[in-house]
């Protein structure tokens, strides 16, 4: 009511109906009359299909943490899926917003040609300068998608290996043995092994002398494996029993025998240093060498403290060198110049 008054009082000295400002007054209330008879449903319908969008995109990112808490294993992998619930969310908002955006510009008359060309030349020189970022993005989604590592895993990438302490969209941070800790770029990632998925196969290969017998050393290596794979402390990482292949190879005087140990993932080193160290204490109790590949093995009278046999003597032994025959030297000959 108020602005109906307002309206009545402007129309009168200048901006009468006739003259140059009454004009103005008329073309502007005929473009509002437009705007809200042709533009402002448009506009209407707009912000509504954005909210209905949003309220969809914000449901279908919470449904997706909710599964992973729900379903997944580990906590890692529900940090993930958080992880890329949000990206999702927040590249949809922008996507979103920006179209919104877009119409109301277009309903307000501005010409969007302009516009347009320059944000197109803009995000040319943006991709080009920003290509490796986003190829880290993508990357990195792929990774999220794929679940080809968790946070605590072992893995070898970009040709170093550690374990995985946190992992984002643009990069990967592992830390090795050492204590180093490595920043690597989604995008340097080709291939990934991962060492903590299924199980691992460690091959321990036992050196013994040539002169044991292989028979007997086949026996005491099976003897300590099992033991091993049925003692208490190391029962539940093992997920078959240890394999003996015998003899593989012979190098020099030593004997090559592989033994197989299938266990959980990265689980398998303490049962390896424990076989090795009894294999050490097995191998001096039944009084066997181990393998040299520098030590000759003597078949005709060697031993293990004297491989040589009889054909090693000291030098406090041998005999010493016989006398020159008088009947082979040379004449003493006199240089005439010198008189020697």
């Amino acid at each position: 009511m108020h602005s109906f008054l307002i309206l009545l009082a402007v129309r009168t000295g200048i901006f009468a109906e006739g003259r140059f400002l009454g004009k103005v007054v008329d073309e502007w209330i005929a473009d509002t009359q437009e705007f809200i008879h042709t533009k402002l449903p448009h506009l209407v319908v707009a912000v509504i299909i954005a909210f209905v969008l949003i309220r969809l995109l914000r449901l279908v990112t919470v449904r997706m943490v909710r599964i992973a808490e729900r379903h997944a294993p580990e906590q890692s992998r529900v940090s993930q899926v958080r992880t890329l619930a949000s990206v999702i969310r927040a590249t949809g908002l922008a996507i979103i917003f920006a179209i919104t955006g877009l119409q109301f510009l277009v309903a307000v008359g501005v010409n969007m040609a302009p516009l347009l060309a320059s944000a197109g030349v803009a995000g040319v020189a943006i991709g080009l300068a920003a290509q490796t970022l986003v190829k880290d993005v993508l990357n990195g989604i792929s990774i999220l998608i794929e679940d080809q590592f968790d946070v605590g895993d072992t893995v070898k990438l970009a040709g170093l290996t550690g374990n995985v302490e946190g992992m984002t969209l643009r990069k990967t941070t592992v830390r090795d043995g050492d204590g180093t800790l490595y920043i690597i770029p989604n995008s340097q990632i080709t291939t990934v092994a991962n060492l903590s998925r299924g199980y691992s196969v460690a091959t321990v290969n036992i050196s013994v002398d040539f002169s044991a017998n292989p028979d007997k050393v086949q026996e005491i290596l099976k003897k300590i494996a099992m033991e091993i794979r049925n003692s208490k402390e190391y029962k539940q990482l093992f997920l078959a029993d240890p394999q003996i292949l015998g003899v593989d190879s012979m190098k020099g005087s030593q004997l090559i025998f592989p033994v197989i140990f299938k266990t959980k993932a990265t689980q398998q080193y303490a049962p390896v240093r424990e076989f090795q160290r009894r294999v050490r204490l097995a191998l001096e109790e039944h009084h066997m060498l181990p393998g040299d590949p520098n030590r000759v093995f003597n078949a005709f009278g060697g031993n293990a403290a004297n491989p040589q046999g009889a054909a090693t003597t000291s030098a406090t032994e041998r005999e010493p060198p016989p006398a020159p025959d008088p009947t082979t030297l040379k004449p003493h000959e006199t240089n005439p110049f010198a008189g020697e």
